[in-house]
């Protein structure tokens, strides 16, 4: 099965690996894992005042910093995942590149905020949900 995992960092994401770890079915050595981190853009002043160069490496900086616990335990575990690195909207990447990678199953972890329009899930879940053609798990 091809999984793609949406992962930003966060507490929540380390729920949604504590989730995998506990199914085994969803947690093998057998899937094919992606992960996905997507961060948001830069106003385009900022951009401009420092430069290609320098916002191309905060990019790949953050983008690092939100991955790098979850390929080290992906590792620990036989698993050696592929790295998806984008910028934009995250719940409209995230569902554009599960469907473009035709992946089996799309899993995040949600935050739950609880604004009136997103009581149930945060908003990059509920973009994601709106967007993705591919199954999404959430795991809360």
């Amino acid at each position: 099965m091809k999984i793609l995992l949406a992962v930003d960092g966060s507490a929540y994401t380390k729920k949604m690996l504590a989730y995998l770890t506990t199914h085994d079915e969803m947690f093998s050595t057998k899937n094919d894992y992606t992960l996905i981190n997507v961060q948001s853009p830069l106003p385009p002043r900022a951009r401009a005042a420092v430069g290609a160069e320098v916002v191309n490496a905060y990019y790949a900086d953050e983008a690092a910093k939100a991955t790098a616990s979850v390929v080290k335990f992906l590792q620990r575990h036989g698993i050696e995942p592929k790295l998806i690195t984008k910028v934009g909207s995250a719940g409209e990447v995230i569902g554009k590149a599960a469907a473009a990678g035709k992946f089996d199953l799309l899993v995040m972890g949600s935050h739950g905020h609880s604004a009136l329009g997103n009581l149930l899930m945060g908003s990059v879940a509920t973009r994601v949900l709106a967007d993705c053609k591919v199954p999404v798990l959430l795991v809360r």
